[in-house]
């Protein structure tokens, strides 16, 4: 077997081998197993109720099934009942072999990685006594590439330029949509870069005047600025040696680019109502969620600071674009989160991830946070997170993945429609299903007796056959 072949010559890897699902189930309580490969060929129902058990039992645990040619649609069937990690069809090559283990075993330390993370931060304590820099890099959540979650080679991409840009002194600009993480990856490089141990400060330039923004950046002095007796540093000088990140750095106007290219040049600060010009050390990351050369092209924003910013660039992708990664950050934010409400929550339905995979999210990562953390906050203590708990917004999507394509009604009454409709989602749901009337009735939220009373009302039996 070309499986077995390779996994042996593989001295990395400790091979067992089993005949029987008893034999398979005692092993997996008995040994510390990485990762399950499953011979779909034969005994179908078996392995179906062997795959089925090992999923209950050991739900982050990859599954990896193998099938002939001739098999491929039970084995397609099984593996997307044992919510699968990847499918792989005969005659397998030992290249193939040793890519897909070495991928599963990649998800399961990025689980492990995960869960150690996750009870770090449960035990964190944020004590008044800790510098800015400490709370930021312990309380503030995830402060090294390690800690990054994603699955995606175009992620795996990011992070990696990234990686460089910390071993730099260069400003840094990253690019991408609302809520793809980008005040994360400039976490992440200052406290991977040789500015650690100084301070970073965080300013969002967006939704506040300028008079008020050149405040909080430059410092001002005392009277300055009216209502505000106190004199006031800056976060620019009081980052000396650190990072200053800021978001939405678009939003600026021009006469802000103006103060802010002579610190990226000279590194001078000169604070509201002062004709004293300061030093200052620090290291500008800037973020947009707005194309920013179309902004200079258009005479929105100066060319000069833009190729000043953009002395590294990274661009974060839009969720939708590795959606790889949903079911990696789902996890990731199951645990965060059940860890908070204090519920044990045994991990997600395969039919609820493929929903969140296909879901388009416009809001990002954050959106898929916000949804995880209300679907644990309302999943049953020792259950799994099934279609039930999905919001209206997911919902939709599932119910809109039930109607037929092109579905029309030819109209009558109001009932005649509702009934027409109805038919024609009930004879989708079970074409979808292969006609599988315990699984369509599920999908369905119907008793087997409900769907059967449909199926004859409709007269829908005879195309089942």
């Amino acid at each position: 077997m070309v499986l077995e072949r390779a996994l042996k010559r593989d001295r990395a890897y400790r091979l067992s081998i089993v005949s029987t699902g008893r034999e398979a189930l005692s092993r997996l309580e008995s040994h510390d197993v990485d990762l399950v490969i499953c011979d779909s060929d034969g005994a179908g129902d078996q392995k179906s109720v062997l795959l089925a058990k090992v999923r209950l039992s050991h739900p982050r645990l990859p599954r990896v099934i193998v099938a002939s040619q001739r098999s491929l649609g039970e084995a397609d069937k099984l593996a997307r009942d044992s919510a699968a990690y990847l499918f792989l069809t005969k005659p397998v090559v030992v290249s193939q072999v040793k890519l897909a283990v070495k991928r599963a075993l990649e998800l399961t330390e990025l689980s492990r990685r995960h869960r150690i993370v996750t009870r770090e931060l449960h035990l964190s304590v944020d004590d008044d006594l800790f510098d800015e820099n400490r709370r930021l890099s312990v309380s503030g959540g995830i402060s090294k590439f390690e800690r990054l979650v994603y699955a995606s080679p175009k992620m795996a991409d990011v992070v990696s330029k990234a990686k460089t840009a910390a071993t730099t002194e260069m400003p840094v600009l990253i690019t991408g949509e609302t809520g793809t993480g980008k005040e994360l990856l400039a976490k992440a490089i200052h406290f991977n870069s040789d500015r650690a141990d100084s301070p970073l400060h965080i300013q969002n330039c967006g939704g506040i005047d300028e008079t008020t923004l050149r405040a909080e950046l430059f410092g001002h002095l005392a009277g300055a600025i009216p209502g505000i007796a106190a004199e006031r540093l800056g976060l620019f000088r009081a980052a000396d040696g650190g990072t200053v990140f800021l978001d939405e750095i678009s939003e600026v106007s021009m006469t802000f680019q103006a103060a802010l290219l002579r610190l990226l040049q000279e590194g001078e600060v000169k604070p509201v109502g002062s004709d004293e010009v300061y030093h200052a050390d620090v290291r500008i990351i800037a973020a947009t969620n707005k194309p920013l050369d179309e902004m200079v092209a258009r005479g929105e924003f100066r060319k000069d600071l833009y190729y000043r910013l953009n002395g590294f660039s990274l661009t974060i992708p839009p969720l939708r674009e590795r959606r790889e990664d949903v079911s990696a950050l789902a996890e990731f934010f199951l645990e965060k989160y059940a860890g908070v409400i204090g519920r044990r929550v045994l991990g997600f339905t395969s039919e609820v991830l493929a929903i969140l995979s296909r879901h388009r999210f416009p809001g990002n990562v954050r959106e898929l946070e916000n949804e995880v953390q209300r679907m644990v906050a309302v999943a049953e203590q020792g259950g799994y997170i099934s279609e039930r708990h999905l919001s209206p917004e997911l919902e939709k999507l599932r119910f809109a993945e039930t109607l037929p394509q092109g579905l029309e009604i030819t109209g009558g009454t109001l009932k005649e429609m509702v009934e027409e409709m109805e038919a024609r989602i009930v004879e989708s749901t079970l074409a979808r299903h292969q006609w599988n009337q315990t699984q369509a009735a599920q999908d369905l939220g119907l008793s087997r007796v409900g769907l059967a009373n449909k199926i004859k009302r409709y007269g829908l039996a005879e195309k089942a056959l």
